[in-house]
């Protein structure tokens, strides 16, 4: 009885899609990591991508649709044919970004990436972006900067 309770510790990937399907983001706060390991097995060629709405290249399903950033497939998710996850399975390619919510996840981390904060992963983000929206990403506040012009205070530099 020891060993079954000990070996149920640890979740299988069915295990965690269903525990994924029952919370999903109604769980809560879902902080991404500023850094993946995986990293460098993206393409390296991440400005030119799909449009956003390109059916999973396997089942054509049109919605909840993933690109492979080390391959540019695009394939569905988890919720729908999971296809992406196969490819993940097969291919060893960790990081999808959402067609969906542009999200990035890693599937090796099991951890959603912040594509704004990791440099590799700014170019594919502004550009899934623009393809969805035709606009560009509003900036974040951590990605605003003040500006002061010392005119303005009354100070005059070199004087």
């Amino acid at each position: 009885m020891a060993n079954e309770a000990s070996s149920s510790t640890s979740l299988t990937v069915d295990e965690e899609d269903e525990i994924l399907m029952l919370y999903g983001s109604e769980s809560g706060w879902v902080d991404p990591l500023s850094h993946c390991d995986h990293l460098t097995s993206l393409s390296s060629d991440l400005i030119h991508i799909p449009t956003p709405d390109t059916p999973c290249n396997r089942c054509q399903h049109p919605a909840e649709n993933w690109l492979c950033l080390c391959c540019k497939e695009v394939l569905c998710s988890r919720f729908v044919n999971k296809h992406m996850l196969d490819h993940y399975k097969q291919n060893n390619h960790s990081i999808a970004l959402s067609f969906s919510d542009l999200s990035v996840w890693c599937f090796s981390c099991n951890a959603y990436l912040d594509a704004q904060a990791i440099m590799p992963l700014q170019s594919v983000h502004f550009t899934a972006y623009v393809l969805k929206f035709n606009e560009p990403p509003p900036l974040r506040a951590a990605d605003c900067i003040e500006i002061t012009d010392n005119r303005a205070e009354g100070s005059t530099s070199g004087n």
